[in-house]
């Protein structure tokens, strides 16, 4: 086919134990998107791995413009003109956001001497061209996920590139952030270039894509056009099963009691005046765009960013939390956004891992008890559902799902029965997803307490009893799931303007607490 800019033949890639791909094959168009979906472990970023030089496969070719390549170095890839912005991020928090970008190609005064100006300057023009708002200055470690995330999305259109590989570039971007990326995309491709999308959010497959080709369990499924095909039919093909996609929470438990109530609550860079109550056995939600304060919030309650004004009640009684282990000490478990940095130690094992907030459980003499602790860490990966070969497997080996169960597991160990999810499915799998929401749904039917802070509005809609909006580091209204949605959230989320305020306790306009 004239118009193909890459072809991918048969291609096949074995690991030790595991077939990852099996005589796969792909193509993308010019002037294309294809979005590649699958389940973890379908193989996707494995093929991405191979076409952008990291691996090599073990048979199939490819071809680029009608020539046969041989991808043997991602350094080859680059001069080939395939560029990929990898799930994990590649970058030195220790260097500028300008150094990172252009690491190895830095404008230079003379022969030796590094040009700071010209490389601020170049990373400027690029952010202006791609409608990036970041300070070539700023050092990379001080960013923030989202940040980081766009640091990677600069780098990658730096360089002159025919195919752009994108492995979940969304995952940390607010709606907002999103539109703006998908704008980038639209205007990258062209009779010369394409682009592979991989992502789990489903809902911007029609918005982004031209054709969506899908791989479960390693193998090629199909290919089929994204406009004229049900997102419901992609899903299918991606898990081998119907699975429902509009449901919302049953009701809430009626007249239970208040278990953490915040009154007030402002914090020195952020928050001003958060006022909310949590019930027993209710899923609350929190929704906002990036920014809003969604994840300071959480952080306020379990201690981690001090609290300048008003206070925190747990279980109807006034509590000063200095940091996060007195909040677990009082219940509270918190589940930060970034699993594989602030929630787990990956290359510790998973009976390790669930056992980390409790190993006063299994200690005694100054011993370790290995066999109550393996016996506990089994009972629940049983429990959740966790996909290992063993509970002495590393965490590091586990799928996004799978690793986020060992953090719920971590926190179910300690007994906490007030529980804060931040960001519970982001760089999850659509079947994964439905493992977690209906773990939360199963938590809280036996009473547990859950904050869920979600940027993918359908995620609050679907699991939230009540959604509290944040805007501006500010509660700007509060709904029940029955008058949520979308609309309404996002003009919740928008509302406030530099003079609006709401004081401290009063209620937000249009909702209620």
């Amino acid at each position: 086919m004239d118009n193909l800019l890459l072809n991918v033949h048969n291609v096949s890639k074995s690991f030790p134990g595991v077939k990852a791909l099996a005589d796969v094959g792909l193509d993308v168009r010019h002037n294309e998107v294809l979005a590649l979906v699958g389940e973890n472990g379908a193989g996707k970023s494995t093929l991405m791995k191979l076409l952008s030089g990291i691996h090599a496969p073990d048979s199939g070719s490819f071809e680029l413009d009608g020539r046969p390549i041989q991808v043997q170095s991602p350094k080859q890839a680059q001069e080939l003109g395939i560029s990929i912005i990898h799930q994990e991020f590649n970058l030195m928090p220790d260097l500028t956001v300008a150094q990172n970008i252009y690491i190895g190609r830095e404008p230079r005064s003379g022969n030796f001497l590094l040009n700071d100006r010209r490389l601020n300057a170049r990373a400027a023009e690029l952010f202006a061209r791609i409608r990036i708002d970041l300070d070539p200055k700023s050092k990379v470690g001080d960013l923030t996920v989202a940040k980081q995330q766009m640091v990677e999305i600069a780098k990658a259109l730096s360089h002159d590139s025919k195919v752009l590989i994108m492995d979940e570039p969304t995952a940390a971007l607010n709606e907002a952030e999103v539109a703006a990326l998908h704008e980038i995309i639209r205007n990258f491709k062209s009779e010369s270039t394409g682009v592979i999308y991989i992502s789990h959010r489903m809902d911007e497959i029609n918005e982004i894509a031209d054709r969506v080709t899908v791989l479960r369990d390693g193998g090629y499924v199909d290919t089929v056009d994204a406009g004229s095909t049900p997102i419901r039919d992609v899903i299918s093909m991606m898990v081998g099963r119907r699975l429902s996609t509009e449901q919302r929470p049953d009701p809430a438990p009626a007249g239970t009691d208040v278990v953490l109530a915040a009154d007030g609550v402002s914090t020195r860079d952020m928050l001003s005046g958060v006022s909310f109550e949590l019930r027993a056995g209710e899923i609350l939600g929190f929704a906002g765009l990036m920014g809003a304060g969604r994840t300071e919030v959480a952080r306020a309650i379990v201690g981690a960013d001090r609290i300048t004004a008003g206070s925190i009640e747990v279980h109807g009684r006034q509590q000063k939390i200095p940091n996060p282990a007195a909040a677990a000490s009082l219940g509270i478990g918190y589940l930060s956004e970034d699993r594989k940095h602030l929630g787990l130690l990956l290359d510790r094992n998973v009976k390790e891992n669930i056992a980390l907030s409790s190993l006063g459980r299994f200690s005694g003499g100054g011993f370790m008890k290995g066999k109550a602790m393996a016996a506990k860490a089994q009972e629940l990966v049983g429990t959740l559902r966790i996909k290992t070969p063993s509970v002495n497997q590393p965490a590091r080996n586990l799928s996004g799902g799978n690793q986020q169960k060992v953090v719920i597991a971590k926190w179910l160990l300690k007994d906490c029965d007030i529980l804060i999810f931040d960001e519970p499915t982001r760089g999850i799998d659509v079947g994964a997803k439905e493992e977690i929401y209906t773990l939360l749904n199963e938590l809280a039917s036996q009473g547990k307490s859950i904050i869920m802070i979600s940027s993918e509005l359908p995620e609050v809609l679907r699991l939230s009893h009540r959604i509290v909006v944040m805007c501006e580091g500010r509660v700007a209204g509060s709904l029940s799931n029955d008058e949520a949605d979308q609309e309404n959230i996002m003009e919740m989320a928008t509302r406030f303007g530099a003079d609006d305020v709401v004081p401290a306790g009063a209620e937000p306009a249009g909702g209620t607490q």
